[in-house]
């Protein structure tokens, strides 16, 4: 049985951007909340210094995972812009595509670090 396809991106913020990011989040949650129904889970953390976020994503297939990339293409432009400085690392926890891998290769050319574990194991998903 496959998993779900699950993706982590630790970002860094641009120095004193924590509170704009606080308060772009939300406004971004919501718009996933009512255009990716297929999506079960997405959520940002940061950490205690307010110099890096995490956004952890828990899709149904890589497909769900591609919908969401062009869903947030513009929105993702705009927080680098405001918010975020770079991407610092990515994790990915099932099979991606092709077209996943290439996105990855770009960014990993940038000196992102990311990890690929494709093949599930087992478990289960719950939902609220």
């Amino acid at each position: 049985m496959a998993g779900p396809f699950i993706f982590i991106a630790t970002n860094r913020l641009k120095p004193g951007k924590v509170d704009a990011e606080r308060h772009r989040v939300p406004g971004l949650v919501d718009f996933i909340a009512a255009h990716e129904p297929r999506l079960i889970a997405f959520n940002e953390y940061v950490n205690d210094e307010g110099t890096e976020v995490a956004v952890v994503q828990v899709h149904p297939d890589a497909a769900s995972f591609e919908f969401h990339m062009g869903a947030v293409r513009e929105r993702a432009s705009r927080a680098y812009e405001e918010t975020l400085d770079a991407t610092t690392g990515i994790q990915v926890f099932g099979a991606p595509t092709q077209g996943i891998l290439e996105m990855l290769r770009r960014q990993a050319g940038d000196g992102v670090q990311y990890t690929v574990k494709q093949h599930h194991l087992g478990g289960f998903t719950r939902s609220s």
